[in-house]
This record gives structure tokens, sequence and C-alpha cells, in this order.
């Protein structure tokens, strides 16, 4: 890996923000529209761990320049966008459910049944295999540790590029996501079936269910408008970004051999579960899925085109002092 590569890398991370900006803006625009307020010391504990760690990034790379740590660098980085981008997006995702487009479960829960699969035959035979259940249950909640995981692991293996190319996909992942939660709106297969899941199904958690019942109903009746940014529920059926987080994780670890069967494993269990304990259809998972592969594509059109543009310019300027030059020592 030369220094060209980290440079390249550094200026992606820099570009990265723009996107989470844009994001930002436009959370801000749709609160003041539709009238949404947010608990304000769990946004300021955020923004403080944003801050805190960019402030870290910044000045250890230009006081440091030569001598800066690349590992240290692009770890508490992109650490810093991906809690920015996530935060962001939690309360995106509500403004969106509260525009009020028909929701679409039975929509999605036909679409299922011409592809000859039945949510409820699903549930019924985890919820009669008590083990597979609890599996569900563990594998569904993975999706948040690999947000932190993933930037440490690359970081520490200098998969610097991969780790960029990965921040910026899923970025496109959670924006197409929210785009495409506005016009297909739903609860989840348990509201389509019209059944209560803690009745019929006892032994599967139905709790995130119930929460994104909870916060949906309200949010389109207009009584939810004050948001708590750490008590928010998951309430985007298609696509799943359950399934598409599993595969993004899945796509960015894949260098890392030693790595790539846990991940392999781990995330194929989280898509799996989604149908159980997220109660999505299983449109929802082939949408994430999709969604996944096409902004990982997408991630990877747009760095090759940053790259080809940046490629002479970074050689000219490799002594540059104003860029910091981030050494590449693997100890």
């Amino acid at each position: 890996m030369s220094g060209w590569d980290v440079r390249l890398a550094w200026r992606t991370f820099n570009l990265n923000w723009i996107p989470i900006a844009a994001l930002g803006v436009v959370l801000l625009l749709g609160m003041a529209g539709m009238g949404f307020s947010l608990e304000p010391v769990a946004v300021g504990f955020v923004a403080a761990v944003v801050f805190g760690l960019a402030l870290i990034v910044y000045v250890h790379a230009f006081v440091k320049a030569e001598a800066a740590d690349p590992k240290l660098i692009f770890w508490l980085g992109t650490t810093a966008q991906v809690i920015l981008v996530t935060a962001i997006i939690g309360p995106l995702s509500y403004i969106a459910n509260a525009l009020n487009w028909p929701l679409q479960d039975q929509a999605l829960l036909s679409i299922d049944r011409a592809m000859g699969l039945d949510p409820e035959s699903i549930a019924a035979f985890a919820n009669d295999h008590q083990w597979l259940a609890k599996c569900f249950d563990t594998g569904y909640g993975f999706i948040k540790w690999p947000l932190l995981g993933v930037p440490v692991i690359l970081a520490m293996t200098l998969r610097l590029i991969r780790l960029q190319q990965f921040v910026l996909a899923l970025i496109i992942a959670l924006a197409l996501t929210i785009v495409i939660s506005v016009f297909v709106p739903a609860v989840g297969t348990f509201y389509g079936l019209n059944l209560s899941p803690a009745e019929r199904f006892p032994f599967i958690n139905s709790s995130f269910y119930a929460a994104q019942l909870r916060d949906i109903l309200a949010l389109r009746d207009g009584s939810l408008r004050h948001l708590e940014l750490f008590n928010m529920a998951g309430i985007v059926s298609f696509p799943s970004f359950h399934a598409a987080s599993a595969v993004l994780y899945m796509w960015a670890l894949w260098p890392v051999r030693g790595i790539r069967s846990a991940a392999i494993v781990i995330n194929t269990l989280t898509i799996i579960a989604a149908p159980v304990i997220g109660a999505h259809y299983i449109i929802d998972v082939i949408g994430g899925i999709a969604l996944a592969a096409g902004s990982i594509l997408l991630a990877k059109h747009l760095f090759r085109i940053h790259a080809s543009r940046n490629a002479a310019d970074a050689e000219a300027n490799s002594s540059d002092k104003t860029m910091p030059q981030l050494v590449l020592g693997r100890g």
C-alpha cells in the first residue's frame, strides 16, 4: 500500500462529510416543516462525541503531519461519520413516515404470497422451535455492533480505501432507504396479517414490532412529534435495512480473512431473522439486499471517478505539506 492510497483515502474521507451534511440539512428542513422537535440532551451528547472525535482526527493529522498514524485517524474519523449519519437518519425515518403515504402492508403481503411464502407459517415454525427463535433474536440485534466494529477492523488492517467505500455505500443506502420508505410505508407482517404476535407466537420476541407499531401509528395520527434520539424504533419496513446493513458488513469485511467467516455467519443470521423478529416481509429482505448491492456498486463507481480525477494531482502534490502525509507503519 502506497502513500498515494492513504492520501486518496484521506481525501475521500473529507468528501464523505458532504452527503452527511446534506442529510443534516434535509433533517432540519423536515423538522421545521413538519413540526418535529428533538430531545436536546441526547442530541447534545451525540454532537459532543462526533465533534470530539473529529477534533482529535484533524488536530492529529495536521499537527503530526508525516508522523500521523493512519490507523488512529481513519478509525476515529469514520466512527464519527457513522455515528453522525445514523443519528440523522433515525429522525429522518420518522419524518418520512409522518408524510402519511398510504400503508402498503397488504401489497407487500400479496407479493410474499405470490412468491409462495407465508409470513405466518414462517413465524409459526420459529415459534415452535424455541432455540431457533432465540437464535433469531440474537442475530437480529447484531445490526448495531458492526457499525462501530467495521471502522476499527478496516483501519487496524489498513484497508483504508475499502473503509471509505463502506462509509459512502452506507450513506447512500441509508438515504435511499428513507426516500423509498416515503412511498412504501408499512408496519410489518403481523399488522398485515391482523394478529397479535404476543398471543399467537409467545416464544418470539415481538418487542421490536410493538415499538414500531406504536410509533408508526402515533406518527400518522400526529400525536408523536417530539423525538428522543435514543428511544426511536426501526420503523422502515421496505426495504429492510437489517438485510441491507448485513450485506454491507459482509462486503466491507470480506478482505479480512480472519474475520470473513464470522462476518458471513453472523450477518446471514441477521438477514434470516428479519422476517421473524423484525416482522419484515420477504420482499422487504429482498429489497434490502438489492439496495445494498446497488449502493456498493454506486459507491465504488463514484470512488473510481474520484480516484481517476485526483490521481495526477495526488502524485504531483505528494510532498505538499498543506495536507498530512500519513505514514504507513503496521506497528
